[in-house]
């Protein structure tokens, strides 16, 4: 599986398996919304303290942005690490950049 460079997207293994991840305008709408941001500002202070919830919030919405709506609607039942997931939220908003 390759990643879209040009349109922000990246590869992270979740799950075991190789995922699709991207920061669309929707999963940001998305991400905002979950968090109870109100603009670009609120959601950059927000990510500097995110739960394990909003983590979960966060990777399911960057996961819908890359087309993987299977894992991001089951997400609360899929065998994925902490570490992965946080590393995959921390690249894909690196790479919207």
């Amino acid at each position: 599986m390759e990643a879209n460079g040009a349109r922000g997207e990246v590869v992270a293994t979740l799950a075991g398996e190789a995922r699709r991840l991207c920061l669309t305008l929707g999963a940001l709408a998305e991400i905002e919304t979950a968090l109870g941001c109100d603009g670009l500002a609120g959601l950059a202070e927000r990510m500097r303290a995110l739960s394990a919830r909003d983590i979960a919030v966060v990777l399911a919405a960057l996961l819908r942005g890359g087309g993987e709506h299977q894992l991001a609607d089951g997400l609360g039942a899929a065998a994925v690490d902490p570490r992965e997931a946080a590393e995959a939220v921390a690249k894909t908003f690196a790479a919207a950049t």
